[in-house]
């Protein structure tokens, strides 16, 4: 069984920053692929930021320049760290982690972008 618990969403005002933490945990020990993705009211989800085992990363083209996906320091941890945020970042942000085909979800963290 896996568990997958986001961390650190809250409101921030528009030009803000706030930092994501992941950490997935569970029978499965490396997970080779983690991500976010995101929902916003009335669309549907969407992959904000990936990163691979090996590092590579990729981008939402929304995202590229203000967003940074990094591994954590423990174990199938990700951290999503998110600058100049503008309204449209608004949303409940999931973490994915992904492995041999499955991916498993988190319950989400809400992020607001409002003054």
């Amino acid at each position: 069984q896996v568990q997958v618990v986001e961390s650190g969403g809250g409101l921030v005002q528009p030009g803000g920053s706030l930092r994501l933490s992941c950490a997935a945990s569970g029978s499965i020990f490396s997970f080779p692929a983690m991500g976010w993705y995101r929902q916003a009211p009335g669309k549907e989800r969407e992959l904000v930021a990936r990163i691979i085992s090996g590092g590579g990363t990729n981008y939402a083209d929304s995202v590229k320049g203000r967003f940074t996906i990094s591994r954590g320091n423990a174990k199938n941890t990700v951290d999503l760290q998110m600058n100049s945020l503008n309204a449209e970042d608004t949303g409940v942000y999931y973490c994915n982690a992904a492995w041999s085909g499955s991916g498993y979800w988190g319950k989400g963290t809400l992020v607001t972008v409002s003054t």
